[in-house]
């Protein structure tokens, strides 16, 4: 199967192998096998890094859901998200929220323009607190949790239990209560 996706995780597996976990609209959050991505000399070499958006070839496992990367091409690899610490901080925040309101291998395109979006727009803008506050509202309207009377964050917070550890952070860091 083709589709494309971007790089929202990565794990060594073995010496040579990784684990790369996609956000895809046509199939969810993904898990694939990168063999030899670890290689000097691999195909996928300098192609595996996060917020990299690829045209991605997945072979389905016949068991389980972790698959194998067969062919990836890159079509955006995002070098403003790595411009600082702080963009880098804000992409990482954004990632984790669609990594816990999507399912694995389950359509979510809605969720994956979202994402697209803010990732773009950070990679050539400076990561700012309406940008923070549009993508939480965003994907509390997404997933149907928005109140008119409840703030979009604390609507996610109730929703996911917690929210991710970069949020604390990242309003420090844009100076926000």
């Amino acid at each position: 199967m083709k589709t494309v996706g971007t790089i929202i995780g990565r794990i060594p597996l073995t010496e040579t192998s990784l684990i790369v976990q996609w956000c895809t609209g046509e199939q969810g959050l993904l898990k694939t096998v990168a063999k030899g991505a670890r290689r000097p000399k691999s195909p996928f070499a300098g192609k595996v890094d996060l917020f990299y958006k690829c045209e991605i070839e997945v072979h389905p496992a016949r068991r389980g859901d972790l698959h194998i990367l067969k062919d990836l091409m890159v079509l955006d690899s995002r070098f403003g998200l790595r411009r600082s610490y702080l963009q880098t901080l804000g992409a990482s925040y954004f990632v984790k929220l669609i990594n816990r309101g999507a399912e694995s291998e389950t359509p979510i395109p809605e969720l994956d323009d979202l994402l697209n979006r803010a990732l773009d727009y950070l990679n050539g803008t400076d990561v700012n607190l309406r940008a923070v506050h549009h993508f939480e509202k965003q994907m509390a309207d997404i997933l149907g949790i928005s109140h008119p009377e409840t703030e979009p964050v604390t609507s996610l917070a109730d929703h996911f239990g917690s929210l991710p550890d970069q949020r604390e952070e990242l309003m420090k860091r844009l100076k926000s209560p």
